[in-house]
């Protein structure tokens, strides 16, 4: 599969990844290799990983806890004082082996410890191949508010290598498609459409689509690194479902959402929003509908869950002047920024979700 250049690096897919390391870690160009994994990817991932790494360098390997709690600063500090103790410089490297947690963490921490370090992602998961690993944005929760504190700082590289999808479970497969789906929506009707019957996907039609959504995703962040206006289209489905990802954080009484089920919510709520305010058809919001509805299980939602989640609302980071503001499909494959609905429509929007 041929590599995706961006402006600043290169993304490598399966075996090429590897052909890759084995140039890049050489003594002469870093000191030590730090790889940071979690508890899940240490034990189904790493070894394997490992297996395939060829390098002189020393490598020192450290873990974190599994789950979005664990994407704190809290668990920034743990790993800083681990590269400190470790004797960490900034001739060394780090390698993010893991889901969305972890490529933001650890690019965070890489971006920050003595002032900066190189760091490589190699995302594990479905959702961090088409996401999290790619554009440069790092950082962590602040609390239960998503991706409250960061900075964007782009990877040395990013390593796709899609056997690791073979240690993911159903739901966390699914987590990923969201995202897919959103690239379709806002950028592309006929990469949308290859969605519509997912029964006869095989492993290489799968890893073409991870390959075509991270030439929709490159092809947006490459025209507006800082998400000042294009790039904040990529946050379709965002505003509504990091609210409801928070929320179901935070509530005892919930089941925790992963990330990609509560966007899944967000969009169909923001499409309807686009309905309401004249931007998409009434079959045009039925096909959007229809289709994550295949793929997602509905979520229940009572008048107080609502109520919560509204209020979660004005913490998201693309607010102005704590007006909330959202992305709207203007039509699908194609997306309008920095629109506003009233509490009442988004109720609404709630309410279509539960029929």
């Amino acid at each position: 599969m041929e590599a995706i250049k961006t402006s600043s690096y290169t993304i490598y897919f399966n075996e090429y990844c590897y052909t890759y390391l084995q140039e890049v870690l050489l003594p002469e160009n870093y000191s030590t290799l730090f790889v940071l994994a979690d508890t899940n990817t240490s034990q189904y991932c790493l070894p394997n990983f490992l297996a395939q790494v060829a390098t002189e360098l020393p490598i020192e390997i450290i873990e974190i806890e599994a789950g979005e709690i664990n994407k704190s600063i809290e668990t920034c500090i743990e790993v800083w004082h681990a590269l400190t103790e470790l004797g960490a410089d900034r001739k060394s490297i780090v390698i993010n082996l893991g889901g969305g947690v972890v490529t933001d963490l650890g690019g965070f921490v890489a971006s920050t410890f003595k002032r900066g370090m190189d760091f490589i992602n190699v995302p594990t998961s479905l959702l961090a191949m088409v996401d999290a690993s790619v554009g440069g944005k790092t950082g962590v929760d602040l609390g239960i508010l998503k991706n409250q504190i960061g900075i964007i700082n782009n990877p040395t590289a990013v390593l796709i290598d899609i056997n690791f999808l073979d240690t993911l479970p159903s739901n966390q497969m699914r987590s990923g498609l969201a995202e897919m789906l959103k690239h379709g929506l806002i950028a592309d009707k006929n990469y949308w459409t290859q969605f519509f019957d997912l029964n006869n996907l095989t492993t290489d039609d799968l890893g073409q689509l991870i390959h075509e959504s991270i030439l929709i995703k490159n092809n947006i962040v490459e025209q507006d690194p800082k998400e000042k206006g294009i790039r904040k289209a990529l946050n379709f489905g965002h505003t509504i479902g990091h609210a409801i990802e928070s929320y179901f954080l935070e509530n005892s009484a919930k089941e925790p959402l992963l990330h990609g089920e509560a966007i899944a919510i967000g969009m169909i709520i923001e499409a309807y929003l686009s309905l309401q305010q004249n931007l998409i058809s009434i079959n045009d919001y039925i096909e959007v509908k229809t289709v994550i509805e295949n793929i997602f299980e509905k979520v229940d939602f009572n008048e107080n869950d609502i109520a919560e989640i509204i209020k979660l609302l004005v913490h998201d980071k693309k607010n102005v002047s704590g007006e909330v503001q959202f992305v709207l499909l203007d039509k699908i494959g194609k997306t309008v920024i920095n629109k506003t609905a009233e509490n009442s429509l988004i109720v609404k929007a709630f309410a279509d979700y539960k029929t």
